[in-house]
């Protein structure tokens, strides 16, 4: 294979020119960025049709329309973000001022999964734009239409030592250049397996990550939860784009004396949004043969409630709601990443706690209650990453919101200002006037302890 170390050389003398440190320019570029995701609406629409079955209406507001407002929120504020914050000074400083400056990485390099293929890679990218740096993006291999508008898009918008896609099996690409070049930062969302790999490589050379990871995400029904809400919430999320989606609930635990309730409407939703005649072309496809026969194997444990039914030619997985399920079942054991929803139902919170430790620092926790004491309790005894009351997944929309995990679901977070901020180094900088320069700071400091237990204390 190539070496791309001439390029990132490249990249490297175009970064230390500061030429992406002004303001006008980081704008420009989110706007060329914006511009380009309109001209090529209808070929990405195709993309990832092709590469997921995705339909238009789900491309735009998971895909197109939310790296939009992503970079929109960036031009709004982009300003702001980059200007001198003022921060406290303490007494043994006075009087001198303090402050914080927003600096830019340098190179850093963004690593896509096959999901979300435009979206988990341009989201980032926004706010390493805002920050000031230059980019490699890596669109994931397994979605390959995806993959190649991306990389005609991004050749077509910027220059090459400014933003560089780089094509080609994940597994060869991505440790020949973080070997060959150190990166300032690394994004990498996908598996834990693999990030831990990219952990790795990136620890050699003392490289900053940002890990978006997986995790199995429990959703928790109460008794006195809304339960036809419940279940029309949590459904369109597990099921959208065929439960491929990382923080789509991975199995819900539902108090017992709702059990049948929340199951009968639960059937309702997911016949009415995605295996009517009139949704199922709207209904995404499973995204290769390995993952669909891995999907595949799940369906040996538990008792099939709804659907369940597949076809390997067409990579077609019915949404598919699974009861009685060992918990040493494999759907138990590993993050399902599918549209098959295991239901266990619960008396006695311990259950739900015991559960949910086998499975620790989920990506994301969802809790339907009618009580804020209920509410507070879970949210507040269980470490996961983010999530939501009432709802599921659409927190990750909510760009006010920082998003990322903790432990085995990931490091660090983005979306809005948070995305500028992993992309930048806070560099702290204190001014000190020479008009006031007591003897007292000086030595000898003989005799001086007692004063300084008064000032420092």
């Amino acid at each position: 294979m190539e070496t791309m170390l001439p390029q990132l050389q490249k990249m490297r003398e175009y970064f230390t020119s500061r030429v992406t440190y002004t303001y006008e320019y980081r704008k420009q570029q989110l706007i060329k960025l914006k511009k380009t995701l309109y001209k090529y609406e209808k070929e990405i629409y195709a993309a990832l049709y092709a590469d997921l079955k995705k339909n238009p209406e789900e491309c735009w507001i998971t895909e197109i329309g939310f790296t939009i407002s992503e970079i929109n929120y960036a031009l709004k504020n982009l300003a702001s973000w980059m200007r001198l914050k003022s921060a406290g000074t303490n007494l043994l400083n006075f009087p001198s001022r303090s402050y914080i400056v927003h600096e830019p990485l340098g190179v850093a390099l963004i690593i896509a999964p096959w999901n979300y293929p435009l979206q988990l890679l341009l989201a980032p990218l926004v706010g390493a734009i805002a920050a000031g740096n230059c980019v490699v993006l890596k669109p994931s291999e397994f979605a390959p239409a995806t993959a190649a508008v991306l990389g005609k898009m991004i050749e077509e918008t910027f220059e090459q030592y400014y933003i560089l896609v780089a094509q080609g099996d994940g597994a060869s690409v991505i440790p020949s250049i973080m070997h060959d070049f150190r990166f300032d930062h690394v994004f990498y969302t996908g598996s834990t397996q693999v990030g831990t790999i990219i952990y790795e490589m990136a620890a050699k050379k003392l490289t900053p990550v940002t890990l978006e990871l997986g995790g199995k995400s429990p959703c928790i029904v109460e008794s006195d939860a809304d339960i036809k809400v419940a279940a029309k919430r949590i459904a369109i999320t597990k099921f959208s784009n065929a439960g491929q989606m990382c923080i789509a609930p991975d199995y819900v635990m539902v108090h017992q004396s709702v059990k049948e309730q929340f199951l009968h409407h639960l059937k309702e939703a997911a016949e009415n949004f995605y295996n009517a005649e009139s949704t199922r072309d709207y209904y995404s496809k499973i995204i290769n043969p390995k993952q669909f026969d891995r999907l595949v194997s799940y369906t040996n444990s538990g008792t099939i409630l709804y659907g369940g039914h597949y076809d390997a030619e067409s990579l077609f997985f019915e949404p598919t709601i699974v009861t009685d399920v060992p918990l040493d079942a494999p759907m138990m054991r590993e993050e399902i990443f599918g549209p098959v929803l295991p239901v266990l139902s619960w008396q006695h919170e311990e259950e739900v706690y015991k559960i949910i430790e086998q499975h620790n620092n989920p990506l994301a926790l969802y809790v339907f209650t009618s009580s804020n004491a209920r509410e507070k309790k879970w949210t507040r005894s269980i470490a996961f990453g983010g999530g939501c009351i009432n709802n599921a997944s659409w927190h990750f929309t909510n760009h006010h919101l920082p998003f990322g995990g903790i432990g085995n679901s990931g490091m660090g977070n983005y979306h809005g200002k948070f995305s500028f901020e992993t992309f930048s180094h806070k560099k702290a900088i204190m001014k000190t006037p020479t008009w006031f320069d007591p003897a007292l700071k000086y030595p000898p400091f003989k005799g001086k302890l007692n004063l300084f237990k008064k000032i420092i204390r």
